[in-house]
């Protein structure tokens, strides 16, 4: 803790701050009521694809607490910048809800929402607090969010294009007779052509965006260097497709002895045994770049 002579008349106690951060989260909730409902619901119907958004603040909170010592190492320093993005974001939020129908948007009312929290942490806990709690702060609003659903089909088209290509090339690779018509393998066997359309559901954006998140959290965790932090995050991008690509190149060689394979039960099932690889992978990679460049702070992290 800081001397009496390096303490400031505006500091303020961890305990006063940990007990006013919570009435702040209280009010943050009944202002923004409408846009964490919405999100909550979003997850709940559809899990498969944002059911981890629900689990997003907890890791963040761990975040939090995984650097403790440091952040209460001295009183927090309020300041009144705070008020500068919650007034902008508390602005920007009612514009969406209550101006011209195109802003509308859950993820602009998100903007407006995460203005708001960056404002509030700033304004109580201080500048140099806020250099710990930036990054948990900026995880949660990125990774705890859905996406719009007109950039996400934009995405996910060009994903089902890649993923269609690698299992095509991958099948004759090995041995499986294989045509691509767009987005459709025509799977060629004794009995005549069987089809796999590479819908929605094997584009891998559910495992892109999971392991976009997974990839941040091991980054910022395993080590202090931001350079090495980046590789691992974009190290999940190629990961994640190149395993989606072998993915669908199983369910192809599933359909081979029941077309159902391909769907339903079963293409759900493969799609969670993939991620177990993916992560090893992406682990692998992890320890390969820490052999390679040996970053103290992250070996004792």
């Amino acid at each position: 803790m800081a001397s009496p002579a390096e303490q400031s008349p505006r500091d303020i106690q961890p305990r006063t701050a940990i007990g006013a951060a919570a009435g702040l989260l209280l009010v943050f909730g009944f202002i923004f009521f409408d846009f964490l409902r919405r999100q909550v619901e979003f997850a709940f119907e559809l899990p498969a694809d944002w059911g981890h958004t629900l689990v997003i603040p907890a890791i963040g909170a761990w975040f939090v607490w995984r650097d403790r010592d440091a952040l209460l190492a001295k009183p927090f320093r309020p300041t009144l910048w705070g008020l500068v993005p919650i007034l902008g974001g508390t602005a920007w939020y009612m514009l969406c809800v209550f101006g011209p129908a195109p802003l509308f948007h859950h993820n602009l009312q998100g903007v407006g929402a995460a203005a708001v929290l960056f404002g509030m942490t700033l304004g109580l806990f201080g500048w140099r607090a806020m250099s710990w709690l930036f990054f948990p702060l900026l995880y949660v609003v990125v990774f705890s969010q859905t996406v719009s659903e007109k950039l996400l089909n934009v995405v996910t088209f060009r994903l089902q294009d890649w993923a269609a290509v690698g299992a095509d090339l991958t099948l004759n690779v090995v041995g499986v007779e294989c045509d691509r018509e767009g987005n459709v393998l025509w799977i060629v066997t004794d009995e005549g052509r069987k089809a796999l359309n590479i819908a929605e559901a094997c584009s891998g954006m559910r495992m892109l965006v999971a392991f976009l998140a997974l990839g941040t959290a091991i980054a910022y965790t395993s080590t202090r260097t931001n350079w090495k932090r980046l590789i691992l995050v974009l190290m999940g991008v190629p990961i994640a497709i190149g395993v989606n690509v072998l993915r669908v190149v199983t369910l192809g060689l599933g359909s081979l002895y029941d077309v159902s394979f391909a769907q339903g039960d079963f293409h759900t099932f493969i799609g969670l045994v993939w991620l177990v690889p993916a992560f090893l992978i992406y682990l692998l990679m992890m320890w390969i770049l820490e052999r390679a460049f040996p970053d103290q702070a992250g070996a004792d992290a």
